[in-house]
């Protein structure tokens, strides 16, 4: 058999004759840049978090540019984020003035230790970027608390979570404000790149649109930059937002098959769901010691896999000027070496998983 990582195309033909009638209403209206569509989008997307509003981009990086500059970051200005996550989220820090100062993970969610957030905060702290990773939330009560006690804002980074909650609460609306990516690859991706912040607060909406549309289209009240939502991109996600839902329970049913037909195969560790959280599953991460062998071994066989991430992010070149080791980041590094993305999504068949176990407990056979 062949398994691919993702499967847009399968994704595609199990809603085309939706798909094929938003993208034809774009033509028809040559509404490409803006439009009813883009609009009509951001409400729908506003109505499903419960948020007041959401402001479209080009793509999810550009949405938490947007919201620092829009929160008003200051060169030496520190924002606290991730030492595993996509450079997306530690980039647009520097790139929007402040310093980034990575912090460790948790061992078994992956996602940011506000333990230890606490003890990275100094008097230049304004902001953290929690990322919810591979689709299960960051603990955002203590990160929450750690904010109100220091006077700091929270950007929620949304990208893997679309309708993930925590203690009841969908991600998006825990924060002061928050980003989504609309890669297509996602739980909702658009055929292109795309992305949004949401927020409730007003001023700071008011002012990312100004922003992300050239400073205010014909009053240019400041200079921006040019960050949008195609037409094209906006009905996409549109009409596949009804079966987000639906995607997303077929994933946890997915992930749960996995997690029980691999138990005891050799050293593999299997995603932890916290109980007072939903896992949407974006990816489902396994760790193994054995991770190159095995990946090698799969591949042979027709499974495709991916490294998400196979380096901390302040172990990276980039971030060469910070002097960090592996030490400063005990579970992040250790991760780096053993994190291994199986086959998932909502298409995928039973007995493409099946083949997925089989041929992972055939390598520990081995």
């Amino acid at each position: 058999m062949k398994i691919p990582f993702v499967d847009l195309y399968a994704q595609y033909l199990s809603i085309r004759p939706e798909l094929d009638a938003a993208i034809a209403a774009v033509i028809k209206e040559s509404g490409f840049v803006r439009s009813r569509f883009v609009d009509e989008f951001e409400q729908q997307w506003a109505r499903t978090l419960g948020v007041k509003h959401c402001v479209s981009c080009a793509n999810g990086t550009d949405a938490l540019y947007i919201l620092m500059r829009g929160l008003g970051l200051k060169p030496g200005d520190e924002v606290i984020t991730t030492a595993h996550s996509w450079i997306a989220t530690s980039e647009t820090i520097t790139q929007a003035g402040g310093k980034v100062v990575f912090c460790d993970t948790e061992d078994d969610t992956f996602t940011i230790d506000p333990a230890a957030v606490a003890a990275k905060i100094t008097p230049r702290t304004v902001g953290i970027i929690p990322v919810h990773l591979c689709g299960q939330p960051a603990d955002m009560d203590p990160l929450m608390a750690l904010a109100q006690k220091h006077n700091l804002w929270v950007i929620e980074d949304c990208a893997q979570a679309h309708l993930a909650t925590y203690k009841g609460r969908l991600v998006g609306t825990l924060g002061h404000a928050a980003t989504f990516s609309f890669y297509p690859g996602k739980n909702l991706g658009a055929m292109g790149d795309a992305g949004c912040l949401v927020t409730n607060d007003t001023r700071l909406a008011e002012w990312s649109t100004l922003f992300a549309r050239h400073g205010g289209k014909g009053d240019h009240v400041m200079e921006g930059i040019n960050s949008r939502l195609d037409g094209l991109h906006a009905a996409v996600l549109s009409a596949k937002l009804p079966h987000l839902a639906g995607w997303t329970q077929r994933r946890q049913e997915l992930a749960a098959t996995y997690t029980m037909k691999l138990a005891g195969a050799g050293d593999v560790r299997c995603p932890v769901i916290r109980a007072d959280r939903t896992h949407v599953f974006h990816l489902y991460m396994i760790r193994t010691k054995q991770r190159d062998a095995l990946r090698a071994h799969l591949q042979a066989r027709g499974i495709a896999t991916v490294l998400n991430y196979p380096r901390a992010l302040p172990l990276y070149p980039a971030y060469g000027y910070l002097k960090h080791q592996p030490a400063d980041f005990p579970r992040a590094a250790t991760h780096q070496g053993e994190i291994l993305s199986l086959p998932l999504y909502p298409e995928m068949t039973g007995e493409a998983l099946d083949y997925v176990v089989a041929s992972i407990r055939e390598f520990y056979a081995r």
